[in-house]
């Protein structure tokens, strides 16, 4: 006949050791709803956002990259027109003859397509952003980064039309040599100008979006590190105490084992005499 007793002196320490060790494994001090309800919801809502901050970063990262390639393309097609500007300068003088007007102009309407090409193979992750795609000299799409957890945080360019058509140089790009004489040159030097004055206005705005776009990105980060600092503090288990804890309560679980064996011994001893 066995008779068992004290269990339940011994099985607090057992649940308590296996709780430690629990926390141990896992780093974590909320491993179930058990252990703290309250901070668990507030813990998965900490990590909820500082996940969304994260991928903002990511968004506001290809943003800022996009504006970068934008602006350095239209950089390259300011270079273009100033070019331009010089050759219509050289055209506009009647000391420059007809042949030498004819291959200025060839080289003008060259460079013209250079900066077509320029529009048109400029994109990020095939977002066209000089104009609307590789065969259309239509205005690029706006383009909105979400920069922050709430719909409501973004950031957007307007399109941009920079070839030929939108900055006004179609006629320039199609002239007649027959025709182009130094006072139709002369008249083309204010549609360059005019040109130049667009593309400098699409920099300004790019570099405008570039600016929102970083002062989001570093708040962003202060936010997600503050975030992920607030869930360490509420969910990180203290690794020395709860190794301290396991290695008490396990001491504690043997001791309840002896003495539960010791007691039974004893019971047991006692109920033979007696049906002795």
């Amino acid at each position: 006949m066995e008779i068992n007793s004290g269990i339940s002196y011994n099985q607090s320490s057992y649940l308590n050791g296996n709780k430690a060790l629990e926390r141990i494994s896992s780093g974590s001090k909320l491993n179930s709803a058990s252990d703290d309800a309250s901070s668990l919801a507030i813990s998965a809502q900490l990590q909820k956002d500082s996940s969304g901050y994260a991928q903002s970063i990511s968004n506001v990262n290809s943003g800022v990259a996009l504006t970068q390639i934008a602006d350095q393309a239209i950089n390259e097609q300011s270079n273009i027109l100033d070019t331009i500007k010089e050759k219509l300068l050289q055209a506009s003088t009647d000391t420059t003859s007809d042949d030498g007007r004819a291959n200025i102009l060839k080289d003008i309407q060259a460079l013209s397509e250079q900066l077509n090409n320029i529009a048109s193979s400029t994109n990020y992750n095939g977002n066209y952003l000089l104009q609307e795609n590789a065969t259309s000299k239509a205005s690029s799409a706006n383009l909105s980064f979400q920069a922050g957890n709430s719909s409501a945080d973004l950031i957007e360019t307007q399109g941009i039309q920079a070839n030929t058509l939108g900055l006004g140089l179609e006629n320039l790009l199609n002239q007649d040599a027959a025709t182009f004489d130094s006072s139709t040159a002369r008249e083309y030097l204010e549609t360059v100008d005019s040109a130049i004055t667009t593309l400098s206005s699409f920099r300004s705005e790019l570099g405008s979006s570039q600016n929102q776009l970083e002062s989001s990105g570093r708040s962003l980060i202060s936010a997600y590190t503050q975030t992920q600092e607030a869930q360490s503090v509420l969910s990180s288990a203290n690794i020395a105490e709860e190794i301290a804890n396991f290695n008490k309560n396990n001491v504690l679980t043997q001791a309840g084992i002896y003495a539960l064996a010791q007691s039974n011994n004893i019971k047991q001893d006692a109920v033979i005499r007696l049906l002795s």
